[in-house]
């Protein structure tokens, strides 16, 4: 069932200069639009249906249509392009006829979006998609249809804007630079320099591309970006979203996923994700350019189970892309033309209706819309998206208003994504049933405009159990003062961190922390999942590039001496930062911090850096430190391994930990990256 709703506010304003004195008169109009397919008994659109013949409700309350329009799209596919030869000399002897313009445009017509997200996907992938969108081009494509081609790789890009036009079409494909988007570790892999130039364009600053490297909120994103741009189009609009996966490669965000989906929900664009996978038989011990499975899991089925499930991890994020905007998820079918076939299939003809909201408060919560005929004799069926958020504006509000946005933006469904941040958990053994879970938020430096000397940041975060119950919660407020000379270069190199902690016992735990910039309003939300085993034989592990003092961030919420005395990554007033998205520098050390727990003997351990299944890099084994005197049976192991002569360029970092004695052996494995 197809369901869509965008939801666009329009402000006027006049002003009238006096003598004195200026007047200003604004006006203010919710203009929702909802397109609704109308099916009869056989499945077939029902024509000829006006506007008297649909009633419209928001949460219940009647609501008056204010436009309507019927959109008849035509199936007819158009016959096969011809021979590139034939082709151009058409082309040669008649110009091609000038496109409507303005809303006539697209009157009529379907409008699809081929996104290629070619980060992180492999060349022959690339390929694979390329010559699918190739194929529906010369073969599929029909009367109505009205195509726009995007692509991604360390920004976004308007390859071809909507035309119908097949030679500008085939042209915008066939240029794909193939092999663009991956990391071959060299610093123009990390920054597009043919991005868009506008106030769309994805991530291009080194700092917030480390932020991002390595998390599914980069991917989505860029989705969302795209979805904006398409906002001011009140036609149905289904985006064809070719990806590799996206999921399972960092820091689990499902706030960036709500946000990018009720993006799409406003901007009335559905998601069809395509995996140019296509089906994946994985061998029992992994692909040739991966690590081979240890022990017994090669026999036991472990490492196929494992395989198995990181792959439906990375396709989860496609289907509940699609499924939450109305569209469809193609996977594991090697025929990737069928995902844009679904997409022009599922697009029928419709009907749009708009109306004013008569509920003018901006508060962001879910509003429901409902659509019947009035003339129930009709057996008709009706498609349309169920409900929209309602935007949030900042205003200027008084203190306690403020504390109340803060905590309803905390529990809404909607999640703020005006404010970029990361967030880094982890977890230290206390004693056998508690555990110190000390938690950093990074908010980097080229988020906060220099020109503002001073502002406020409050914090606000929750963790539940896994029963849905508050485990814990904070609310925090910093204060920030920039240096007099400070510019927008000087606050790139910087960062605000926020550091609290909790105890808790073991279990699973999700955590939502949500932080305002006081001067703008703008707020960020970041949600992670944990889980703090039973009986451990390691800490989680900390991988870090820098140490710092505590007041060498540009602002800090003042510690209470519980959490500094607890805080195992602070020592003699100095912190070690853990690198949220794993980016590293040739030249810089890496630091490695990690805890051994109930040891029987002198307990050891190493990192090791792989690529694929050759070891590039193993230090020298490093010994626990004396058993910490307040927690009992806590081996601490720290490392400090320089990079310089590690290539640049994507690994898999391993820490080993042996306890020869007690005959235990434990590890724990990331992605990182090292570039120049």
């Amino acid at each position: 069932m197809i369901r869509r709703l965008i939801a666009l506010t329009i402000v006027a304003g006049l002003l009238v200069a006096q003598e004195k004195s200026d007047i200003t008169f604004k006006a203010e109009a919710n203009l929702v639009v909802v397109n609704v397919i109308v099916r009869d008994k056989s499945g077939k659109p029902l024509t000829g249906l006006k506007k008297e013949d649909f009633a419209l409700m928001e949460n219940g309350k009647p609501q008056s249509v204010s436009v309507f329009e019927f959109q008849e799209l035509s199936n007819e596919v158009l016959p096969p392009a011809p021979p590139e030869s034939a082709e151009a000399s058409l082309d040669a002897a008649e110009p091609p006829k000038p496109e409507p313009e303005g809303r006539e445009r697209f009157r009529d017509r379907r409008l699809m979006i081929l996104f290629f997200d070619f980060a992180g996907m492999e060349i022959s992938d690339q390929l694979r998609a390329q010559d699918s969108a190739l194929k529906f081009v010369n073969e599929k494509l029909a009367k109505s249809d009205l195509v726009q081609i995007m692509s991604f790789s360390s920004g976004i890009r308007t390859d071809q804007e909507f035309t119908d036009d097949r030679t500008k079409l085939l042209a915008a494909l066939k240029k794909f630079r193939i092999g663009e988007g991956l990391l071959p570790g060299t610093d123009a892999a990390l920054s597009d320099p043919n991005a868009e130039e506008t106030g769309e364009t994805a991530t291009t600053t080194p700092e917030e591309i480390e932020l991002d490297l390595f998390n599914t909120d980069r991917k989505l994103g860029a989705l969302e970006q795209a979805v904006r741009l398409m906002a001011t189009l009140p036609e149905k609009k289904a985006l064809i979203y070719f990806s590799s996966g996206a999921g399972g490669s960092g820091a689990e965000n499902q706030a960036q996923l709500r946000a990018t989906v009720n993006a799409a929900v406003r901007a009335n664009v559905s998601f069809y994700p395509v995996d140019v996978r296509g089906l994946v038989a994985t061998p029992p011990g992994g692909g040739a350019g991966e690590t081979g499975a240890k022990g017994n899991a090669l026999y036991t089925g472990k490492a196929q189970r494992v395989h198995r499930d990181k792959h439906a991890e990375q396709q989860e994020t496609l289907n509940s892309l699609a499924a939450d905007t109305g569209g469809k998820a193609l996977l594991d079918n090697n025929d990737l033309g069928l995902g844009i076939q679904q997409a022009q299939k599922d697009l029928q003809s419709y009907y749009t209706l708009g109306y004013y909201s008569t509920d003018g408060s901006r508060d962001g919560r879910f509003r429901k819309v409902g659509v019947k005929l009035t003339n129930t004799t009709l057996q008709a069926r009706l498609d349309f998206r169920a409900g929209y958020y309602g935007e949030k504006v900042w205003t200027a509000f008084n203190s306690s208003d403020k504390e109340r946005q803060l905590q309803e933006a905390l529990m809404l469904g909607d999640p703020q994504t005006g404010l970029p941040l990361a967030l880094e958990v982890n977890w230290f053994r206390l004693n056998p049933t508690k555990f110190f879970v000390p938690i950093a938020v990074r908010i980097p430096g080229s988020a906060i405009d220099p020109e503002r000397k001073s502002t406020e940041f409050d914090f606000i975060g929750q963790v539940r159990d896994s029963k849905g119950k508050i485990a814990a919660s904070v609310r925090d407020a910093i204060k920030l003062k920039l240096p007099a000379n400070a510019t927008a270069e000087d606050m790139k190199k910087r960062n605000v961190l926020y550091d609290t902690g909790f105890t808790l016992p073991p279990g699973a735990y999700k955590a939502k922390f949500l932080v305002r910039e006081n001067a703008s309003g703008r707020m960020g939300t970041f949600e992670t999942k944990f889980t703090i085993p039973e009986q451990p034989v390691i800490s989680s592990v900390v991988w870090s590039s820098q140490r710092e003092p505590l007041n060498a961030a540009l602002a800090s919420v003042e510690k209470n001496k519980k959490i500094l005395a607890n805080h195992p990554l602070i020592k003699d007033g100095q912190k070690l930062v853990p690198s949220v998205t794993r980016l590293f520098r040739a030249g810089q050390k890496l630091y490695v911090y990690v805890e051994a727990y109930d040891a029987q003997g002198q307990t050891a351990a190493t990192v090791s850096l792989f690529k694929g299944n050759t070891k590039v890099m193993e230090s020298e084994p490093v010994l626990a430190a004396a058993a910490d005197a307040v927690r009992a049976g806590t081996s601490p192991l720290q490392f400090q391994i320089p990079l310089d002569g590690v290539r640049p360029g994507r690994y898999v970092a391993q820490v080993s930990v042996v306890d020869a004695v007690g005959h235990k052996f434990s590890y724990e494995r990331t992605a990182l990256v090292v570039s120049r």
